[in-house]
């Protein structure tokens, strides 16, 4: 039977009906001790097929005895709280954020609750699919309302961080504690750190701190998984055969690479690559359009980002061991100006040379500054030199120290650390530089290099040579006899007839010899191996990246979100 063109015997009605009364007699009664109605309500609440109208008709109510609504009413607001809002017609989502600015200025005590409720919607929702006749949950990547559903939570955010200012002092705790699992999908991950991104525009007073949580997070994944692994995986993954591949292939030059070379945009074979991969490209492109506007750099807003991400470098990027690629965030953003390439080694040079910093921090320091001279194409050969200069004469400094103590030097890299790293950086910088160095006036450039007395370092009692990791000790002695600047191979065929330093245990007691070098992380800025960064990477060989061909927008609007 139909009636107004409906089945009316197969079609359930439109649920309309409400039970119980109003909410201000409903609050009423439940103060004077009569429950009933009350539970009805939180019942009605929970209803998974609750409809527009009736969620609008509450929310109505309960915003005009909000008042009313204090922490004894904590589970009622818990339920209001889960209803869901997002992705609904734009009446309720109004009605909502409205329900919202109104709860958190009478009442703050639900402050975080409301955050933490906002925040939950920052990953693609849960959804249980069936493989093999197995349940499992997973994140709902295919569906094509994130956009609007996340640009409606940053609505509400910002709406709550307008009627209380101090919103962002309660948020960050919130997000660190929501940050999903670094085994969760790249999709997961991408979505939330995309979000954590957002929230920094509009709250720059804890942009500093999301770039610490977000960075943290991914020097996990970076440090999980060596250069090696990634290799081995995309070995297995496109067999192909590697020509004129040896031990040097660290010092790939720039002829290795061409600039016209097809950028790869396949997956990372590796699964913690691939979620890392992600991440530092939705990074990287929020650095770039952070800095750029129209094409075109915005000095002060970009040293305001470079001195955030500074302090990030500082407090969890220099401190951990091993990481490959979360540290070319800075050298990205250092690649956009000189001078922030130059304060950022000025400010690496500073944590070398000062004696009341740890020491594994001063190697650690050397490292990234011979690396960045090393690789970074963007930084001229002035600054090069410059760089040399200081490095050099520290060294010197070193030696003449260690010869007027009146003691005999022995070759420790546990008593010698930063100085033993300071002269690889300056052994790694000319193997890379030399060329730039020499062209164009060979003669001055040959002056240059004799005025810095290399023969001296590499003949002094602490013996670097013996030190320095073979690849680049051989390398450097190859260039520096083709010019004639120092003849090494004498140290080196002496070094090779006796085992590695000593390296002193950290738990105390005497020194024990060790076949572990710990100078073999030295080199942060070796060639970035994910796909989708790789755009990053041409630079590094002499090719600043080009600014048309991946934004913060772009991905947003084509892959993710």
């Amino acid at each position: 039977m139909e009636v107004d063109g409906r089945d009316f015997l197969n079609t359930p009605p439109v649920k309309t009906v409400r039970f119980g009364g109003n909410v201000a007699e409903i609050l009423a009664k439940h103060k004077q001790g009569d429950s009933g109605d009350y539970e009805l309500l939180k019942h009605q609440l929970a209803d998974p097929e609750i409809k527009d109208a009736q969620i609008i008709n509450w929310l109505q109510e309960f915003r005009s005895c909000v008042t009313q609504l204090t922490k004894e009413h904590e589970q009622l607001i818990y339920t209001i709280l889960r209803l869901p809002w997002i992705g609904r017609s734009q009446a309720v989502v109004e009605e909502y954020m409205t329900f919202l600015s109104n709860l958190v200025s009478a009442q703050t005590v639900y402050l975080c609750t409301c955050l933490k409720m906002v925040v939950s919607y920052f990953t693609p929702k849960r959804v249980m699919i069936c493989e093999g006749g197995v349940n499992i949950s997973d994140s709902d990547d295919e569906d094509e309302n994130l956009p609007r559903n996340f640009d409606q939570c940053h609505q509400a955010l910002q709406l709550i961080n307008r009627y209380v200012p101090s919103t962002s002092r309660f948020l960050m705790p919130i997000l660190q504690n929501n940050f999903p699992f670094i085994q969760k999908s790249s999709r997961t991950l991408e979505c939330y750190v995309h979000n954590l991104l957002r929230i920094s525009i509009y709250m720059p007073s804890i942009r500093c701190d999301v770039l610490e949580l977000i960075i943290g997070k991914m020097l996990k994944l970076d440090v999980s998984v060596s250069r090696l692994d990634i290799e081995e995986a995309e070995e297995n993954a496109v067999p192909q055969k590697a020509e004129g591949l040896t031990e040097e292939g660290l010092f790939d030059m720039d002829e290795d690479v061409s600039a016209d070379a097809p950028m790869r945009t396949h997956l990372m074979a590796h699964p913690v690559a691939e979620r890392l991969d992600s991440l530092m490209e939705v990074l990287l492109a929020y650095i770039k359009d952070i800095c750029y506007v129209n094409d075109c750099l915005c000095v002060e807003t970009t040293k305001e980002l470079y001195r955030d991400l500074l302090s990030v470098f500082d407090k969890v990027i220099l401190t951990t061991h091993a990481s490959c690629h979360v540290q070319y965030t800075l050298f990205y953003l250092c690649s956009f100006r000189l001078a922030l390439a130059e304060a950022f080694l000025d400010h690496l040079w500073k944590i070398l040379q000062s004696p009341s910093r740890p020491a594994v921090l001063r190697q650690a320091a050397a490292g990234y500054m011979g690396s960045l001279l090393a690789r970074a194409k963007f930084v001229p050969v002035l600054t090069v030199r410059a760089c040399l200069d200081l490095l050099v004469s520290w060294i010197h400094g070193y030696i003449e120290s260690q010869d007027s103590s009146g003691k005999q030097a022995c070759c420790d890299i546990g008593l010698h650390g930063p100085f033993y790293t300071a002269c690889q950086a300056v052994f790694y910088t000319l193997i890379f530089r030399h060329k730039a160095m020499l062209e164009g006036n060979m003669k001055k450039g040959l002056e240059y290099l004799q005025s810095l007395n290399l023969e001296r370092i590499v003949m002094c009692q602490l013996n670097p040579l013996k030190v320095c990791l073979p690849t680049v000790t051989s390398m450097f002695a190859a260039i520096t006899r083709k010019y004639q600047v120092v003849f090494c191979y004498t140290i080196i065929e002496r070094n090779n007839r006796h085992a590695l330093p000593v390296v002193r245990s950290s738990a105390g007691g005497d020194g024990v010899t060790t076949n572990t070098n710990p100078l073999d992380s030295f080199f942060p800025f070796d060639p970035y191996l994910l796909q989708r960064g790789s755009i990053f990477w041409l630079f590094t060989l002499g090719n600043r990246p080009n600014l048309d061909t991946l934004t913060y927008s772009t991905i947003n609007d084509n892959n993710t979100f």
